[in-house]
């Protein structure tokens, strides 16, 4: 195992839909966008690979919080990209995501860095 490999950081279940969902709040993006946003958002540490971002936005439309559409690539007529926006259903849970990670986050801390005994 190279060690840039060793140094990725796998993400929780459930993680990368709200990152999705986090990015779409920008306005809509195509697939690859999204992933190169979280790429450099995060200074590469998070490289979302096309095998888990693409079943996981396939998730998040079925569940209706984004909706889909093909539109044409820009200047390039002849190619299209699929456009993902989020929903209102997807911004309200894009909320509730929010609220469950902070809680998360501050209990890991709580346990990894507990207060000093007085």
């Amino acid at each position: 195992m190279t060690n840039e490999s060793s140094q990725r950081i796998q993400l929780l279940q459930g993680t990368l839909d709200m990152l999705i969902l986090r990015t779409l709040l920008f306005g809509p993006a195509h697939g690859h966008q999204i992933a190169k946003h979280i790429q450099r958002t995060t200074d590469d540490l998070l490289q979302i690979e096309h095998g888990s971002l693409y079943p996981a936005l396939h998730r998040l439309e079925r569940k209706g919080w984004i909706a889909a559409k093909w539109e044409a690539a820009g200047k390039d007529l002849k190619r299209e990209f699929k456009y993902y926006r989020l929903t209102t259903a997807g911004k309200k849970q894009l909320l509730a995501e929010e609220s469950k990670w902070k809680r998360l986050t501050r209990a890991v801390a709580r346990i990894m860095w507990p207060a000093e005994e007085g």
